[in-house]
């Protein structure tokens, strides 16, 4: 199946590793040219070469901490002057510290909506006027399935993405007229950096085995293993396409079946 994205600009967020790293690989396979966002040049850098090389799609990448003063508008400005204009838009950023919502201290949640939230609302705000003008355009939010069935001990994450999902569904019904598409994806357990680091807090916190933990997490998932960043960005990859075209305003999980929730 063509996705018709051959002639796409897309701008994935937090991409120097990863979902965001999965996503931008799986856009440049179907011809896309990508711009990669990360904190580490060296390793934005190396991946956008590799994507490069492989001969499809193109890719740039900008070192910048999304969370920084004016990193917002750094980022799109070098965007747009890079590729042109961005038809696509996957926000992403990196996971808070896991802790129960009893250990969160006051100050925490401005700080993080800061970082997390914040310019997920702001770097779309400056692209969205392009992609209406232009009728075209996909809004792609990379969440958790915390925001469906809240995780134990990852409040901070459960709390913050849950603000997401009511701007999401909202900003979908203002600019589906302009075949503009805004959809979140949820991962479940995908086999990440991320996840290794959940594990070890939860064995640390627990005094449980990372077998242990590992194994447990995977016995309640109904596929019996954990997902791959390529499968991940496959499905990101599709609700990009013109075939998705009539797909916004929902929540997609890519979890093997594990939420509980129908």
């Amino acid at each position: 199946m063509d996705f018709g994205l051959s002639d796409k600009k897309a701008l994935v967020l937090a991409s120097s590793r990863g979902l965001g790293l999965g996503i931008a690989e799986a856009l440049a396979a179907e011809g896309c040219t990508v711009m990669l966002v990360g904190r580490t040049a060296d390793r934005i850098k190396a991946n956008a070469e590799a994507i490069t090389a492989r001969g499809k799609g193109k890719a740039y990448g900008v070192a910048a901490d999304l969370g920084a003063e004016g990193a917002v508008e750094e980022i799109v400005a070098l965007a747009e002057k890079t590729l042109g204009q961005i038809d696509i838009l996957v926000n992403n950023t990196g996971g808070p510290p896991a802790k129960p919502a009893t250990e969160v201290a006051p100050d925490e949640w401005a700080k993080l909506f800061k970082v997390m939230v914040e310019p997920v609302f702001q770097i779309t705000a400056k692209v969205l006027p392009g992609m209406r003008a232009r009728k075209w355009g996909r809004i792609l939010t990379v969440a958790s399935s915390g925001v469906e069935n809240p995780i134990p001990n990852l409040a901070l994450s459960n709390a913050l993405r849950s603000t997401i999902v009511g701007w999401s569904k909202t900003l979908s019904t203002e600019v589906a007229k302009d075949n503009v598409t805004v959809n979140m994806i949820l991962p479940g357990r995908i086999a990440t950096d991320r996840i290794k680091e959940l594990d070890e807090a939860n064995s640390k916190r627990s005094g449980k085995s990372m077998d242990e933990i590992q194994a447990a997490s995977i016995a309640t998932i109904p596929a019996g293993r954990l997902g791959t960043a390529a499968e991940f960005g496959a499905t990101a990859a599709f609700l990009c396409s013109e075939q998705a075209a009539y797909i916004t305003g929902s929540k997609i999980r890519v979890d093997g079946g594990a939420t509980k929730n129908v």
